[in-house]
């Protein structure tokens, strides 16, 4: 009985490395499987300044181009880059005076939306993204329509996200930004001076949001910190006066979305008061094929929504860009 014991100990003993040697590339294949991926954080330098942006993916994958908004970066795209970077070639870069790009003095820069478009085609360019689909958010919409103009044929889809071009999305909110583009004055720009400070920036990921849990507050505190940098909100103040030159240009704009017809899919936090609801319903008038999810929540709907989105926007470039 004490040899048979001692036999089956050995055995356990003998076998035991073998079953784990065995199990041991199941789970590398395992590990490998949830590895992150890789985003890498790069600049280029377009007209005289460092331009930053973040790249993940296959670089021969179909190329996606994540536009920001205000008062952000590229930094509101950290947790949906690596959901889209099995399989796209992920690229979103900061505007200068933004995240962690350059802020030249706003006296020697030329800080307009159509400078930015010109320096996004240039990034594109230098990237040999010969076409992308465009995710456009607040800021992001003027810029990336504005580049959709310059090469039409090179939009391959739109994701929008409480991103405008149509004047029955500028509600009361814009009230005060109209007056300044009305007359100019220094009055009407310092008047402006609220939206810069924390308690705006705050607002804008916590109102309509319904479980504030979800916000992480590191994303007021990284914004304003941006913001606070020495001589920014003289640069904010000319872009809050430039985004009127995005207006006359809407009709453009969606006579671009009529002729050339871009897959497109809405996704609009539904509870915005910046961009509300009533800007992202005309965009069926001229994109009736388009998709349209309205979420409750507010103007950052990434931050509170990105499980509901991610899957929706992954699923829409897999039908409409991957197989074009």
């Amino acid at each position: 009985m004490n040899r048979l014991v001692l036999s089956l100990m050995l055995a356990t003993v003998s076998l035991a490395p073998l079953s784990e040697a065995a199990a041991a590339p199941a789970k590398q294949v395992a590990m490998t499987r949830q590895a992150p991926v890789t985003v890498h954080y790069r600049s280029a330098k377009i007209d005289g300044v460092n331009m930053f942006y973040r790249e993940a993916g296959p670089v021969d994958g179909p190329v996606v181009l994540l536009l920001h908004g205000f008062p952000t970066s590229s930094h509101m795209f950290r947790n949906l880059i690596p959901l889209l970077a099995d399989r796209y070639h992920v690229i979103a870069p900061d505007y200068p005076g933004f995240g962690q790009s350059d802020a030249p003095d706003h006296t020697k820069f030329a800080y307009t939306f159509g400078h930015y478009a010109d320096m996004v085609d240039t990034l594109m360019t230098k990237l040999g993204a010969k076409t992308y689909a465009m995710y456009l958010m607040d800021y992001g919409a003027p810029v990336g329509y504005r580049l959709a103009l310059k090469h039409p044929e090179r939009v391959s889809g739109l994701i929008v996200q409480n991103g405008n071009a149509y004047e029955e999305g500028l509600r009361e909110f814009w009230d005060p930004i109209k007056a300044y583009w009305a007359d100019g004055s220094a009055e009407k720009r310092e008047a402006l001076s609220n939206l810069v400070v924390l308690e705006t920036t705050k607002f804008q990921y916590t109102d309509g949001v319904k479980d504030l849990t979800r916000i992480s507050p590191d994303n007021w505190v990284h914004d304003q910190a941006l913001l606070d940098r020495p001589g920014n909100k003289d640069i904010q103040l000319d872009l809050f006066h430039d985004y009127g030159t995005n207006v006359p240009l809407y009709p453009q704009f969606q006579a671009f979305f009529r002729e050339r017809k871009p897959p497109t899919l809405i996704v609009w936090g539904k509870n915005d008061k910046i961009f509300p609801e009533e800007g992202a319903h005309p965009y069926l008038r001229d994109l009736p094929a388009a998709e349209m999810h309205l979420l409750d929540t507010g103007h950052f709907a990434l931050e509170d929504k990105l499980d509901e989105m991610a899957p929706l926007i992954h699923d829409f470039l897999d039908r409409k860009i991957a197989k074009q």
